[in-house]
């Protein structure tokens, strides 16, 4: 297809004659009149295979044009994608703890898993077993446009479509050369973003052929949390309606306590007695010398300031594609690419937390003689409790991996040290990819139909290098005297031989790969006689295979690492076999009342190598009438289906801190009642219930968790239907406008059981309040404080919240997206006698998004105008981009409006201090001239009012507040040049 005929086709179809500019536009619009003398092209619009005259679709499409990546300064393309206001910000810039290196996308935030991307109609590259594209692999530069399909569209290209289909289309008609640099930095001097581009197009072999070639470097300096204001410290609610300082109770001056009591024959009997280590115990004064009791409020760490705000990245582009006419009915085609993309995390020290045996003999020389004498005490303590259990007929007090501390001279302590000597966890994720595509298309003979056929291939590999993990048994062995003995008794401490001794440098690899074979032919059928032109079909079949294997350090699979995640090896895969085909039935046109009529249908048939999802089958059915030629109805509903991935398949067990609150630690726990019962049955001190946080109990926001696979999962299955019209008055010209109904329903949702951590505990304590329920068996906690702290009990046991994956779930949204363009000439100009205004409007309305964590039971999250600890990323109801542009001769001018509608807090019965998160607006300027026919200079200002995040305390994602949808960088300027030769 001639790729210059489309783009101008777009262009007068989108915007009826205007520029096409800006922001998320539409590619539902009526079709270019053909001029005198020109050829009629078919083309193949974004959610279908078939060849057709116009770019109606039944399915609602959004359009971000190539003008908006140069009007906003973008070089990575989550920066536009996610301003769509049918995007949830996923993985992004800002995405430091949690992160992972990416860039992903979360369409009609259902989850990324649920989100199909292409790369000009195929599928592109993934990064990991979750097989989620990222969006840092796509050359923004030489985008065309991008399509955002709603709805599942499994029938037309297979798996993983259930939210929709969002499709990056390349440029292939560049000749000559193109030469483009940036330069981006913010209004506070740092946050320096620099990229710099060529690329190369040329016909070859006397026109038969064309190829397109590209290299581009690209480099963000990282900002780090203390180089802003709002988030220099970590904050926590204070129960007053305020703040206090928030951070971790784990110190670099160390906190060491015990467990409360042991109970023998109904008498308690106080560890702690006599010494300070009870309660949250005590921690060491460096002024005195020695330990004294620990004091949240003075002594809690701040660990904010040295983590990232914003992630550093490097990146490499390097790729080409091409295509050769071989003869008249076959031309053969090829794509090429390499990505090399490196992207740092940086975390606070590492925390080194849990029960430990600590023999008083070894650490003594560290000491002073009363803090001797505490420990002395807490040997006695121990000791008699063992004497009064043996006199019970019980066991010793301490079993398993806590029994040395049975001995005399040996305690165990609860310890929590941040070895700040070690410097920061820094997470290195360097990833090289690559893909080949080699295909043949052309005509079958004079028959009138066409054909497909491709082959892909694409690998990634991460080196993962992580800086900064403790040995958790080489610090025991510090401890209990089985090797020198480490000073962990106040900050900077310990010595660069002890450091040597516990450090470790761990090393992981993950390898994905992606194949795809896929062969369509496609053509027309018969007309109907009645106006509306030829059936159109495509029929074709499709195999994939996927695999993805994570290979840990063997420090990480043994459980042996404390800092960084612990994780077991990953290693799975599987392929499909698919047969497909594709109806586009053109009824009746230009008749009373009936100015256009369509049907579509599509289906696809796939069959899995993996027994728990075996044969699957996906439908669509859609329709579109025009009454006039004014307005068009349309609607479609489908059935779409998603195979689990490789991770959420055979995932090893992984270790990871999400931050929840244990329903334990709330007032209401104090109360007699079932949830107080429920508390002490699973493991929880009566002592320590009710405390808030911090506190023995719960000592951090974060809590410790376990994730791993499941190789039973069925796959998941959505249906989802939209229904809207089109309007283009021709008593308004140049105006356009579609609204549009979307629902999608997906029944059997693959998702941490329970939905997640905090669903786990709230199912657990706040619904069923049974400690036989399979959802409290899920929670272990610290045998001797209650607290889910990864301790590791003395049968072995670690206190952790388990959450596998399961298809237990359910998911809904549903809403109506507004999108309006129109476009106004003028009679005067700077730079000309005329000009033009161009308005372009793309807005969504998100009417529920629910999440149903146990399928049958009435218990559900409405996430739609919320946020949370549950529902996580901020959810506005209404959401738009905007933007207003003057068109005058060389000059655009351009402001762009952004807007959030307010939030609310998830969980309605814990009071924080920020409820409500107000509607947040975001105003951008952009200037772009057209020095010369060859050169173009664009320059501009995100966020011109140095607009400041939402302030937050502890339902705060990262930074005191959500990173990925609040702008965190303030005044933000970019500037940029492109040259064609």
């Amino acid at each position: 297809m001639n790729t210059d005929f489309r783009m101008k086709l777009l262009t007068s179809t989108l915007l009826i004659g205007a520029v096409s500019l800006a922001t998320p536009s539409l590619a539902q619009t009526a079709p270019a009149e053909k001029a005198a003398g020109d050829e009629e092209v078919s083309v193949v619009v974004t959610g279908s295979r078939i060849a057709r005259r116009d770019l109606d679709s039944a399915a609602p499409i959004a359009v971000v044009s190539a003008e908006e990546f140069k009007l906003t300064g973008t070089v990575n393309v989550e920066q536009v994608i996610n301003v769509l206001p049918q995007v949830v910000p996923g993985t992004t810039a800002f995405s430091n703890n949690p992160g992972g290196g990416v860039a992903t996308l979360n369409l009609r935030g259902i989850g990324d898993t649920r989100t199909l991307v292409l790369v000009n109609g195929r599928r592109w590259l993934f990064y990991d077993a979750s097989q989620v594209v990222d969006l840092n692999t796509i050359p923004s530069f030489l985008l065309e446009g991008v399509d955002v399909v709603t709805g599942g569209a499994s029938a037309v290209y297979g798996s993983d479509a259930l939210a929709g289909v969002v499709n990056f289309r390349l440029r292939n008609n560049l000749t000559g050369f193109e030469v483009g640099s940036q330069y981006g930095i913010t209004g506070r001097g740092d946050g320096g973003r620099y990229e710099g581009y060529v690329a190369f197009g040329s016909d070859i072999a006397e026109g038969r052929g064309h190829i397109t070639a590209y290299g581009e470097y690209f480099r963000r300096d990282p900002v780090f949390q203390g180089q802003r204001g709002f988030s220099t410290f970590t904050q926590a609610d204070n129960g007053a309606g305020g703040f206090t300082a928030g951070g971790s109770a784990t110190t670099p001056a160390g906190r060491f306590s015990t467990g409360n009591t042991a109970t023998v024959n109904g008498v308690a009997l106080n560890r702690g007695a006599g010494t300070a280590f009870a309660g949250l115990g005590s921690t060491y004064d460096s002024s005195a010398g020695s330990l004294r009791p620990y004091v949240s409020a003075n002594d809690i760490y701040n660990f904010a300031p040295v983590n990232y705000l914003q992630v550093p990245q490097e990146r490499y582009l390097l790729g080409a594609y091409a295509d050769y006419k071989i003869s008249d009915n076959v031309t053969a085609y090829t794509e090429l690419s390499f990505i090399n993309n490196r992207v740092d995390a940086a975390l606070a020290a590492t925390p080194v937390t849990g029960a430990f045996n600590v023999s008083i003999a070894a650490v003594s020389p560290f000491l002073s003689v009363a803090d001797r004498a505490q420990l002395t005490q807490l040997d006695a303590n121990e000791t008699a409790i063992n004497t009064a259990r043996t006199a019970a007929g019980l066991g010793p007090l301490f079993t398993g991996l806590a029994a040395p501390a049975n001995a005399a001279g040996v305690v165990q302590l609860n310890i929590n040290r941040r070895t700040t000597e070690t410097g920061l966890r820094v997470n290195q994720d360097e990833r090289n990819a690559f893909r080949v595509l080699v295909g043949v298309k052309g005509d079958v003979g004079n028959t009138g139909l066409k054909y497909d056929a491709y082959y892909s291939y694409a690998r990634t590999r991460n080196a993962n290098v992580q800086q900064g993990n403790i040995s958790r048994r080489a610090f025991q062995a510090g401890l209990d005297g089985s090797a020198p003995a480490i000073d962990i008794f106040g900050p900077n401490a310990l010595s660069q031989t002890s450091l040597n001794q516990i450090a470790i440098l761990a090393q992981n690899n993950d390898i994905s790969t992606l194949q795809v074979a896929t062969g369509t032919v496609s053509g027309n059928l018969f007309d109907f006689g009645l106006g509306g032109g030829p059936i159109g079909f495509a029929v074709g079949g499709e195999y994939r295979s996927v695999s993805a294997r994570f290979i840990p350090d063997t420090a990480l699979s043994s459980g042996d690492v404390i800092g960084f995640n612990a994780g077991n090896p990953t290693q799975g895969g599987y392929s499909v076999n698919e047969v497909f085909g594709e109806l586009h039935i053109p009824i009746v046109a230009d008749r009373p009342f009936i100015h256009r009529l369509e049907i579509n249908g599509a289906g696809r048939y796939s069959d899995y190598t993996l027994g728990s999802v075996g044969g699957v089958g996906t439908y669509s059915v859609q329709a579109e009438w025009a009454p006039i030629r004014d307005i068009t109805f349309r609607g479609q509903y489908q059935q779409a289906v998603r195979a689990p991935n490789v991770g959420e398949l055979f995932g090893g067990l992984q270790t990871g801190f999400p931050a929840v609150t244990d329903p334990c630690t709330t007032a209401a726990a104090l109360a007699a009642g079932p949830l107080r019962n429920t508390c002490v049955a699973t493991g929880v001190p009566a002592a320590n219930l009710g405390q808030g946080i911090p506190s023995a109990l719960q000592p951090n926001t974060q809590i410790q968790a376990q994730f791993g696979g499941n190789p039973n999962l069925n796959a998941e299955v959505s249906t989802s239907y939209t229904f809207g019209a089109v309007i283009r008055p021709t008593f308004v010209p140049r105006l356009s406008v579609t609204v549009d109904y979307f629902n999608i329903t997906i029944g059997n949702a693959i998702a941490t059981a329970g939905g997640g951590v905090a669903n786990i505990l709230n199912l657990c304590y706040n619904t069923f309040q049974d400690p036989t329920n399979g959802f409290c068996r899920l929670i272990t906690r610290n045998q001797s404080t209650g607290a889910l702290d990864g301790a590791v009990n003395s049968n072995g046991t670690t206190a952790v919240v388990f959450g596998g994956a399961a298809n237990l779930s359910s998911l809904s949204t549903s809403g109506v997206d507004l999108q309006v363009n129109y476009n106004q000439p003028l009679a005067f100009g700077l730079f000309s006698s005329t000009s033009k205004l161009d308005f372009l409007f793309n807005g969504t309305w998100t009417n529920n998004n629910t999440f149903v964590p146990v399928i049958g039971q009435t218990f559900q999250y409405d996430c739609a105008g919320r946020f949370g600890l549950t529902c996580g990323t901020p959810q506005s109801k209404w959401k738009w981009s905007s933007r207003l542009s003057w068109l005058d001769g060389p000059l655009t001018t351009s402001l762009r409006w952004r807007h959030l509608s307010a939030v609310r807090d998830d969980d309605d019965t814990t009071a924080y201090t920020i409820e409500r998160i107000s509607a947040y607006d975001l105003f951008d300027l952009t200037l772009s001239m057209d020095v010369s026919k060859n050169v173009t200079m664009t320059a501009g200002v995100n966020n011109i009012g140095d607009r400041q995040p939402p302030v937050l305390g502890s339902n705060a994602e990262q930074a005191n507040t959500y990173p990925g949808v609040y702008d965190v960088l303030g005044r933000d300027f970019f500037i940029s040049a492109k040259i064609r030769f």
